[in-house]
């Protein structure tokens, strides 16, 4: 009998970085994620592929139980010790799913393309804590690390503000967020995938900054969730970047890439790479296609929103 688990993806709208010191982040789950199915065979073995989106396999790996039992780590192989990890971490938290069995066949399928960074590893998290019975956060917090916001919007159909408290997640999904400029947002991808947890070192060597702004950040959030106009929307999203610009010591993308771009250009998540969000009057394929960004997805195929559009009076 196969069992199949399902999370979403993720975009960090605001309070990228300082979502790590408390501050409240407005976070969209993705209308892409990634399915993980589990079924037992017996090969007294783990076997393990994982799919990308275009249907290649990016990970098979036949994994002996003793080895996720035992935390044993391959040298030659970072992606599968990583995997091990995080299997043992779960099998530590609650055993019986790998308890009296003589083998498993697991596999998981992206249903977008790893590089594009809508996260390939929460939604893995995330997906083997439902299997596991399990806290998503908990697994996290002693695999890869992190705030949480990613897990937080594997969970959750809608957008959602999400904050630590002494470390705590706390999530609060929104009626929704679909406003009505949302046929005036894009996301584009920036062809390369940026390393979060190098970012996070970054950010925390410079991070002394960051408690004066923490109160702006959220008021800012709050502010952009509110938005009723685009012009209103860009204004913020502007602020938000030029605070950022400030802590992390870096220009400011627009500034640096797109100079001439008549909208406001948003970095989402991890500065330097994966998505970034363009306001736009008209549709702005041709101008990003022309600097050789081919990929421009519109907010409403991106963004998974379940809930009821407040700009009918309803939020």
């Amino acid at each position: 009998m196969k069992k199949t688990f399902f999370s979403n993806g993720k975009l960090l709208l605001t309070g990228e970085y300082i979502v790590l010191d408390g501050a409240k982040a407005l976070a969209l789950p993705t209308r892409y994620g990634q399915y993980l199915d589990v079924a037992h065979t017996t090969k007294n073995t783990i076997h393990w592929q994982s799919f990308d989106a275009d249907g290649s396999i990016w990970l098979d790996q036949e994994i002996q139980l003793s080895t996720v039992f035992e935390n044993k780590q391959d040298d030659q192989n970072s992606e599968v010790n990583t995997l091990v990890k995080i299997l043992h971490e779960a099998w530590l938290a609650n055993p019986e799913p790998l308890n009296d069995i003589k083998g498993l066949s697991v596999t998981t399928k992206l249903t977008f393309p790893r590089l594009w960074g809508l996260g390939t590893s929460s939604t893995l998290i995330n997906n083997i804590a439902q299997w596991f019975g399990i806290d998503a956060f908990d697994l996290l917090a002693k695999s890869f690390g992190g705030s949480g916001y990613d897990i937080a919007c594997a969970q959750n159909d809608t957008p959602i503000l999400y904050h630590l408290d002494n470390g705590q997640p706390i999530v609060e999904p929104v009626a929704a967020f679909n406003p009505p400029f949302a046929d005036n947002l894009y996301f584009v991808y920036l062809n390369r995938k940026q390393s979060s947890k190098q970012a996070i070192e970054s950010y925390r060597r410079r991070r002394n900054s960051v408690p004066p702004v923490r109160a702006k950040i959220d008021e800012l959030t709050q502010q952009i969730l509110h938005s009723k106009s685009l012009a209103e929307f860009s204004h913020l999203l502007q602020e938000h970047e030029n605070i950022m610009s400030e802590i992390l010591g870096l220009p400011a993308l627009k500034v640096l890439a797109f100079p001439d771009y008549p909208g406001t250009i948003k970095s989402l998540g991890a500065w330097g790479g994966d998505f970034i969000l363009a306001t736009a009057n008209e549709n702005p394929e041709a101008y990003f296609k022309a600097k050789g960004f081919e990929i421009i997805i519109p907010y409403k195929e991106m963004i998974l929103d379940r809930g009821i559009d407040f700009s009918e009076g309803d939020f």
